[in-house]
């Protein structure tokens, strides 16, 4: 089986409370592991799209890493807008974790379905939107481009992981989604989204490839069947 859940917003210093988004987030952490013991096993796939750790270097994000390591199933993790710990897949890769694949201008494969994926950027109809987000907008465009490049031909299913929701704020698709289509995605999951922000989830068939949202509180810090 394949999972999905986003956000995850670990803090082993406990100095960065998420309550601050509802009464919902008191011990997120907590109902996080819990669900996740009891649906995932060994045997399964569990895709991360980012927020993962509110540490600021990678060090600091070892502790909460070393949680999802221990954590049943292998993890495919891409980059979220406040990972601000993650650094050079050698570095990550260094740590020896050997459950978590940090995904970035690559691939993973599991059972002849590739994972692909980006962090993604802030749409450009967002207000303030300036030329420094263009370019990374640009930036993380061509990464997903790489990330889809490397995939190795003919696989059953591609799934891509996102961090951004890539719809602009008028919910119309935006380059990412074309990008995907290009290359014939099935499924494409994506996180960011909290409290609020939630009325701007879009989980639909849209250009034949399935969005969905998999930002923990969303899905109510459950991890969600993908396929």
């Amino acid at each position: 089986m394949i999972y999905g859940i986003g956000d995850l917003h670990l803090d082993y210093s406990r100095e960065k409370p998420m309550d601050i988004f509802g009464e919902n987030w008191v011990g997120h952490e907590e109902k996080i592991f819990e669900n996740w013991e009891e649906k995932i096993t060994d045997e399964d796939l569990v895709l991360i799209p980012g927020d993962i750790s509110w540490a600021l270097k990678l060090d600091q994000a070892y502790n909460d890493l070393k949680k999802v390591n221990e954590l049943p199933g292998k993890k495919v993790i891409t980059k979220g807008n406040h990972d601000y710990w993650w650094e050079s897949k050698k570095k990550m890769n260094s740590l020896e974790l050997d459950t978590i694949f940090f995904l970035q201008n690559d691939s993973y494969s599991y059972k002849n379905i590739d994972i692909v994926g980006s962090r993604g950027w802030k749409s450009k109809d967002s207000e303030g939107f300036t030329e420094h987000d263009e370019k990374m907008y640009n930036r993380e465009l061509n990464r997903l481009n790489l990330s889809l490049n490397s995939t190795r031909g003919r696989p059953d299913k591609i799934i891509a992981m996102l961090h951004y929701p890539p719809f602009n704020l008028d919910s119309s698709p935006n380059e990412f989604v074309y990008l995907m289509k290009e290359y014939n995605v099935d499924i494409c999951i994506y996180g960011h989204l909290h409290s609020e922000g939630h009325r701007y989830v879009i989980e639909d068939m849209i250009e034949g490839i399935q969005f969905l949202c998999v930002s923990s509180d969303y899905i109510d810090f459950n991890p969600l069947k993908i396929y």
